[in-house]
């Protein structure tokens, strides 16, 4: 049988998802601009290279403006569409935002320069696409909705289906089989794309799957037999391990078949050889970590949740965690109703899930944007939330019936918060997204305030008490069956003791005797003398006294503080951490600057009870 000749056309990904994941998104616009027009010369159907974290970092790690990044990029790419990817809702930050503010990044986003926009949900709500969906429509560009592809006891085929229905009723010019965590095998893939083009014949359906589990290459064959139109590659030098498949390996794989890409393969080396040239003078490292890669395909882990939650424990100083980490995080997406392990989702279980292991007890310390998730902020679970869970996240609280609603000029108080410092709506938009990172960013680009560290997080190395034999007695102590140990050294007296009953709140006691409360890496510390207590930080993180940018700070020194007051935010994983007080008294002293970097153990503040 001669088959019809049907052109397969690529999506490149190599400037913004692939270099998330293989290069955690260090890639600078100036490390962009050279290989530009290389690939607008290619013949790609699209250059993805904008939204996702890549927004964030250059920001966060980079001291780069991401509206700036678009616009130099679209002053080179003359002929080829660029695309975005928005995570719905959420747009490119870590909550759902209010309808004004969605509306307004997309058009902001069309107006620099972005042609097609892929848009998902994590919790596959199509409500929550909805206003990104219109305000595309409107500005005239193409909108591809992606379905998130997940494995549970709650995920057929047909409701994938269903999700494909609304999307196509809802405005989608074309659908997107999103696989971030190299789910797929490749008679999976042919039975979904089937279906969906089966279903569906005139609508554009295009695939998206990483390497993880080794069959990403070997999926995308299958899905252009079974009749997908587009594909998603990236150059060979960020390509496989936890990337996708390789533009050279695909290119070559369709080669003289009636799917042939058409493009040029030498080309395309040129392109390859520039990104080894660059990791090579850079010193970009491809994170891979084969021993684990099976078991976090198992757990539906995806590639850029695992070299988040690798860093998240390093910066807690508890790597060794990481097996437990792995185990924790399909027991509570279980509990909380099978979402999908994709952002922001995958960072709020990714945070409760360390959360959960490194204080000892499960749920006792609970993640804002987690109640906010079970309270419906976010959108409908897809599966049931266990009733013991959201009895101990929410109580007897009610629940939202759609995200952002209630919530009608967020973009307007915005603007009014940061008026002495952003110069346009992008500036505006930004701060919207990445509140606290986005207030000391703008300040310094207005020339108010010094350069923001670049490269790094935290980069303040201010020393706060040494923790190293504290730390090696708790592990040993762990690692026993004793009940409780004293070590004296000098006139320094340290009793640990086993409890059961470990929290968040602010931890190491201090009374007559020193004593240390049996914690894991990560839980709060505190000291009492008397009637003073010191409040220690909990984590490693940035600390922000005041709830945005000019607004007032939470405390002062000479305040009196209720129990279970809000002391200060510590940002940390990318999720915003309330510390509170776990005594009504009085402030004395405040030990850290706003916005300023703090060290676990590091003190934050002094108490008074009473």
């Amino acid at each position: 049988m001669v088959l019809k000749k049907r052109t397969i056309r690529l999506t490149d990904t190599t400037l913004r998802n692939a270099q998330q994941i293989l290069w955690s998104s260090r890639l600078r616009t100036s490390d962009i601009i050279p290989v530009l027009k290389k690939l607008d010369d290619i013949g790609y159907h699209s250059i993805e290279m904008w939204g996702g974290a890549t927004f964030d970092a250059c920001i966060r790690y980079l001291n780069e403006d991401p509206w700036e990044r678009l616009r130099t990029i679209k002053s080179h790419i003359k002929k080829t569409p660029l695309q975005m990817l928005l995570r719905g809702q959420s747009l490119v930050g870590y909550k759902n935002y209010s309808d004004d503010v969605v509306y307004k990044f997309v058009c902001a986003a069309v107006k620099n320069g972005i042609n097609i926009i892929r848009v998902f949900d994590a919790l596959n709500d199509a409500k929550n696409l909805r206003t990104v969906v219109l305000a595309s429509k409107e500005n005239g560009v193409e909108v591809q909705c992606a379905v998130v592809y997940t494995e549970s006891p709650v995920h057929r085929i047909n409701s994938y289906l269903r999700l494909v229905e609304e999307f196509v009723n809802m405005g989608a010019d074309s659908i997107c089989i999103k696989d971030m965590s190299g789910l797929l095998t490749p008679y999976r893939t042919y039975g979904m794309v089937e279906a969906i083009k089966r279903n569906f014949p005139e609508v554009p359906l295009q695939l998206h799957c990483h390497y993880v589990n080794g069959y990403a290459t070997t999926n995308y064959i299958k899905a252009v037999e079974a009749g997908a139109d587009l594909l998603d590659t990236a150059a060979f030098p960020l390509a496989f391990t936890n990337s996708l498949p390789a533009t050279e390996t695909i290119v070559e794989s369709l080669k003289d078949t009636p799917y042939d890409t058409d493009l040029d393969i030498g080309q395309l080396y040129e392109i390859a050889d520039y990104f080894t040239a660059l990791g090579e003078k850079e010193g970009y490292k491809s994170e891979n970590i084969p021993a684990l890669q099976m078991k976090i395909t198992k757990n539906q882990i995806s590639s850029g949740m695992i070299s988040s939650l690798i860093d998240q424990l390093n910066q807690q100083k508890s790597i060794s965690k990481l097996e437990d980490v792995l185990q924790e995080i399909p027991k509570i997406r279980a509990e909380v109703g099978y979402p999908p392990l994709v952002a922001p989702l995958s960072n709020i279980i990714g945070t409760q899930a360390v959360l959960n292991v490194l204080t000892g007890k499960r749920w006792s310390v609970i993640v804002d944007e987690m109640r906010e998730y079970i309270s419906g902020c976010y959108g409908k679970p897809p599966g049931p939330v266990s009733k013991e869970i959201r009895l101990i996240v929410l109580g007897n609280e009610s629940h939202a019936d759609r995200p952002a609603e209630p919530s009608k000029d967020d973009y307007v108080l915005a603007a009014t918060e940061i008026s002495d410092i952003a110069k346009d709506s992008e500036d505006v938009l930004t701060y919207c997204m990445l509140p606290d990172l986005a207030g000391k960013f703008l300040s310094q680009k207005a020339g108010l305030k010094g350069q923001v560290s670049k490269n790094k997080i935290f980069s303040s190395q201010e020393a706060s008490m040494d923790l190293n034999k504290i730390r090696e007695i708790i592990k040993l102590f762990e690692d026993s069956n004793l009940s409780e140990i004293t070590v004296e050294e000098g006139d320094f007296k340290l009793t640990v003791r086993k409890d059961n009953q470990i929290t968040m709140k602010l931890g190491y006691q201090q009374e007559d005797e020193e004593t240390v409360e049996e914690r894991t890496e990560g839980t709060a510390m505190k000291e009492v003398m008397e009637d003073i207590i010191e409040l220690k930080s909990p984590m490693v993180g940035t600390l922000y006294r005041s709830p945005a940018t000019g607004k007032p700070p939470f405390v002062e020194v000479g305040e009196s503080v209720k129990k279970g007051q809000t002391l200060c935010i510590i940002e940390a994983m990318k999720m915003m951490n309330n510390i509170t007080s776990e005594y009504k008294g009085s402030i004395i002293e405040i030990c850290v600057e706003d916005a300023t970097p703090v060290e676990y153990g590091q003190r934050l503040f002094v108490i008074r009870k009473g």
